[in-house]
């Protein structure tokens, strides 16, 4: 049924340029494609829509994982691009410097410039 398929996520932003600058900015992407269903990227081969609606940053979970092979080198980039990690200490969570371990993985969460909650992560 899906064989020939292509699965993509969707992301809210309150202010679509905005996001397009993050997005081109943090992660060195440019769109895709542009409509008026809003602005595509591709990103390690996935797809991730960027559309605009009042309900940006509203969502508590996680909206967007990336997994990488070298979670400091990614972190290390990401921060020189002003990208802040949160620091979680919950029962179930803790991080050290924005990494948590969550035995058989790494994993580091921050917002983008709409509020969404993005993640990535090292499997180890």
């Amino acid at each position: 049924m899906f064989e020939s398929a292509r699965a993509y996520s969707i992301l809210p932003a309150s202010d679509l340029e905005r996001a397009v600058r993050y997005w081109k900015d943090t992660f060195d992407l440019d769109p895709v494609m542009t409509d008026e269903t809003g602005v595509l990227f591709e990103i390690g081969g996935s797809r991730v829509l960027v559309y605009e609606t009042q309900f940006a940053g509203t969502a508590k979970n996680t909206a967007f994982g990336i997994d990488t092979d070298d979670l400091e080198a990614a972190m290390s980039e990401l921060r020189s691009r002003g990208v802040e990690f949160a620091d979680y200490d919950m029962p179930g969570l803790k991080t050290v410097d924005g990494v948590a371990d969550l035995g058989g993985e790494r994993s580091a969460w921050f917002t983008d410039s709409e509020g969404n909650i993005l993640a990535i992560g090292q499997r180890t």
